[in-house]
């Protein structure tokens, strides 16, 4: 498709909130769609939502859009030769273009107050109706407007619609699309605070900013016809259109932001790593036209296809999430030791299990002894008795009996002992030290090591038990044993 290259798309959230991950999912597909065809992905952010408007939405967005690594080329911190990127000061832009509308006749004033409209809507439920508002003011006289006018009434501005007949168009991931007119109502474009409403600034803004492609979700598909008609009476050429599929949850509902913890930001605090969500929220709803699940960020940018996009809903399935994150945990920890370590710094300190001034060196091991073992950082929690504890926490009455059998007091004396022998236990004295206990206690292999275990740990499992001897050294072993 060479109408996709050199493309300009944009991902343009409301800020009532945090990021969803559904939000985020649409940010990603358009900005895959620009780094695939040499394109330009734009931040805007649609603001004219008043009553919705959340402070430190904005900056929370960006910065869930950053850890993410979806960097924008233009947007409202690093500019661009289309702005401002933020619809609030963009007012006197989408004025101008809906009083054009009005003198040209495709919208009109709507003095209706809220009560008629609140009513209107209630007998319109009682007959079963769907719930559209009457045209009761599109055809009111100049006289009549200049009269409203003049008494300082309260007006919004809507668009008018044919009522009748049908719209098609084509989409790239639903190819064609018919929508019958009927269903489409004729809908506020000015709000009565000056405030344009979504409608009628995202039609504008994409013309201006020269949006090629549209990429959106589907829930936003019985809106096209609406806009199609605005570029229809702007006498625009309208941008391509791409509906992506819902998001569900596993009972296939809608995925909401009122159900479970969906937003970016809770799955960072949860210890998931951002190129691992950026792997799974890929696959949901795009097919790379293989069986493979894991890809580097830059192999999904070279295979990314909108045409590859399905039209059903993608389950969230949050064990799958998981699962990848546990695979690209354990690629960080063969790759890069320090970065895992970093990350479990931060958790552990966020915590309060460590300060600020924890040896690195000690935290590495941790990484090493737990990154085989966990889904996420946050998991690392589940570690932190055996690493930090003084007691023992036995995992059960089996354990339990096992620490103070006849073999297991004999093992405990003689590594007592041992350790009393030496001024701290490293990689270059263990080996001896335990080969000592083994000959002067007489018992040998699995049987040593799980009595061992046992004593320093509590549990007959558990990570490797080297690392976590050489972790806890000669103090931490000496105040298990006593």
């Amino acid at each position: 498709m060479d109408d996709l290259k050199k493309c300009r798309v944009r991902f343009a959230p409301s800020p009532t909130g945090y990021l969803h991950i559904g939000g985020a999912r649409t940010a990603l597909f358009n900005w895959l769609t620009a780094r695939n065809n040499c394109g330009t992905f734009i931040l805007r952010i649609e603001d004219t939502d008043k009553e919705r408007f959340v402070d430190g939405s904005i900056e929370q967005i960006m910065e869930s859009l950053k850890w993410l690594g979806i960097n924008w080329d233009e947007g409202p911190d690093c500019g661009g030769e289309y702005g401002p990127y933020i619809q609030s000061q963009r007012l006197e832009i989408y004025k101008k273009h809906v009083f054009q509308l009005v003198e040209q006749g495709d919208a009109y004033y709507c003095f209706c107050s809220a009560e008629r409209l609140d009513k209107m809507r209630e007998e319109q439920k009682s007959k079963g109706e769907s719930t559209q508002y009457d045209r009761h003011c599109r055809n009111l006289t100049q006289k009549q407007i200049d009269e409203n006018l003049k008494n300082n009434i309260p007006y919004v501005i809507r668009m008018k619609t044919p009522g009748t007949g049908n719209i098609s168009f084509n989409d790239i991931i639903r190819e064609e699309v018919t929508i019958p007119f009927e269903n489409v109502d004729d809908q506020v474009l000015l709000k009565s605070d000056g405030f344009p409403t979504y409608h009628l600034a995202n039609v504008v803004d994409d013309h201006l900013m020269k949006i090629t492609i549209v990429i959106r979700g589907e829930e936003w598909l019985m809106s096209a016809p609406k806009h199609l008609l605005l570029y229809k009476y702007f006498k625009w050429t309208p941008p391509l259109f791409a509906h992506l599929p819902l998001l569900l949850n596993a009972d296939r509902s809608k995925l909401s932001k009122r159900q479970n913890d969906v937003s970016v930001s809770d799955y960072k605090l949860k210890g998931f790593l951002p190129d691992a969500v950026v792997n799974f929220i890929a696959l949901l709803g795009w097919n790379p036209g293989n069986d493979k699940e894991i890809f580097k960020v830059e192999e999904i940018i070279k295979m990314f296809d909108l045409r590859k996009c399905g039209k059903s809903g993608s389950v969230f399935d949050i064990d799958k999430l998981k699962w990848m994150n546990g695979l690209y945990i354990r690629e960080l920890k063969k790759n890069n030791i320090d970065g895992l370590a970093n990350l479990i710094r931060n958790y552990l300190i966020d915590n309060k299990f460590i300060d600020k001034d924890y040896d690195f060196g000690k935290i590495k091991q941790i990484a090493e002894l737990t990154g085989n073992g966990i889904d996420s950082i946050n998991d690392v929690s589940s570690f932190t008795k055996l690493l930090f504890d003084d007691a023992v926490n036995f995992s059960g009455e089996d354990a339990k009996t096992i620490s103070v059998s006849e073999n297991a007091l004999k093992i405990k004396k003689v590594l007592i002992d041992e350790l009393d022998k030496i001024s701290e236990l490293d990689k270059s004295n263990v080996n001896a030290v335990f080969k000592n206990v083994q000959n002067i206690s007489g018992i040998k292999g699995k049987e040593l090591y799980h009595i061992i275990r046992i004593l320093i740990s509590g549990s007959a499992e558990g990570p490797d038990l080297a690392g976590l001897i050489l972790f806890l050294g000669k103090k931490g072993i000496l105040k298990r044993l006593a």
